[in-house]
């Protein structure tokens, strides 16, 4: 979802069946990550285009990223390939809200999300992902209920591991449900600084 695909994550592809409103059968593809380490899953891209490193900077400068008073804002939207561009710039952790626009909680939570952008600028980059537009990434990320949360940091293997060159990026943590800014902000603490394990929300 930018103009240079990166290819797909390492992945699983299942593919089910759903009828249409004109009874008609069609086929959506929903494809797993499988390059699990540990309890995290590592993202992998194949690198199709040869990608200039300002590239996923220059497009947060685009209308897209915009709020509607012309500031930019902390928690851009983008769009999947754009998200692939951003897990290959690993200069700070990623967190992504996958989201969609009817989605209640996901409404009630963007303002913290964005007050958590807001605060957490210079240490973690936020995006969002419209679910609904970007049913093929959405899918891919294995994204089942909304919103959902996503922590990802750069893969790096672990003492005594065989390194896996294709890898690209590490799911740290997962979390369903709507949160508040604090609760986001402690989570990042927690899977990208090594801080306290949070309580309970």
């Amino acid at each position: 979802q930018q103009h240079h695909s990166l290819g797909d994550i390492h992945l699983l592809q299942h593919i089910y069946q759903a009828k249409s409103n004109e009874a008609t059968m069609k086929t959506s593809v929903a494809i797993l990550a499988t390059a699990i380490l540990s309890t995290a899953s590592a993202f992998t891209v194949r690198q199709q285009h040869q990608l200039h490193p300002s590239s996923a900077s220059s497009r947060l400068s685009s209308p897209l990223f915009m709020a509607e008073d012309g500031e930019e804002k902390a928690a851009p939207l983008v769009s999947g390939e754009q998200l692939e561009m951003l897990m290959t710039d690993w200069d700070t952790p990623l967190v992504v809200d996958a989201y969609a626009t009817w989605c209640g909680p996901c409404l009630l939570m963007a303002p913290e999300f964005e007050e958590a952008a807001k605060e957490l600028k210079g240490k973690v980059r936020f995006a969002k992902l419209d679910t609904d537009k970007d049913e093929q990434m959405a899918a891919r990320l294995n994204i089942m209920g909304l919103p959902t949360l996503l922590f990802l940091d750069q893969y790096k293997a672990k003492e005594g591991e065989e390194p896996n060159p294709d890898a690209r990026a590490v799911l740290k943590g997962k979390i369903e449900g709507a949160l508040r800014k604090d609760n986001i902000k402690e989570l990042c603490e927690f899977y990208f600084f090594d801080g306290p394990e949070p309580k309970a929300f």
